[in-house]
């Protein structure tokens, strides 16, 4: 008795069950086209938030002059010494995963030509001369 029952509520679902199985197969070319336009989108919205993430993350207005590095060299595989400026003075810092030191504090100068133009080349010649002349030769 309650199996009629179950079976009278699902006797209005039959005809559109001989229906579904009646329904031509998809068009392979269709199906290429709705994927490739999907790619697409995806394709558009990465470029999209890339561009939004460098527009956010792009430094603006006065702030953005505020502090720059001057120069910088690997002294190790993982480590750099950098020539930061803030303002009117020079911060000689250690770089290392992990950890920011600093080594100096400099007032600010003016790189000279030689040392400007080479790319940095001799930046550690430069900070040896730089350092001398602060605090004396040392042994």
């Amino acid at each position: 008795m309650r199996s009629t029952r179950l079976s009278l509520l699902f006797l209005p679902l039959l005809p559109s069950v001989a229906l579904a199985e009646a329904a031509p197969l998809p068009d392979a070319g269709a199906s290429f086209l709705q994927m490739l336009v999907g790619l697409a989108v995806v394709l558009a919205m990465l470029v999209g938030s890339l561009w939004l993430l460098k527009r956010l993350t792009h430094p603006r207005g006065q702030n953005s002059s505020l502090m720059r590095i001057v120069a910088g060299t690997a002294v190790g595989q993982r480590e750099r010494v950098v020539l930061l400026e803030i303002g009117s003075t020079w911060l000689v810092l250690g770089v290392a995963p992990g950890e920011v030191s600093m080594l100096a504090e400099v007032p600010r100068q003016d790189i000279p030509a030689a040392a400007g133009g080479n790319g940095g080349k001799d930046f550690a010649g430069w900070l040896k001369h730089i350092t001398e002349r602060r605090h004396g030769p040392q042994a």
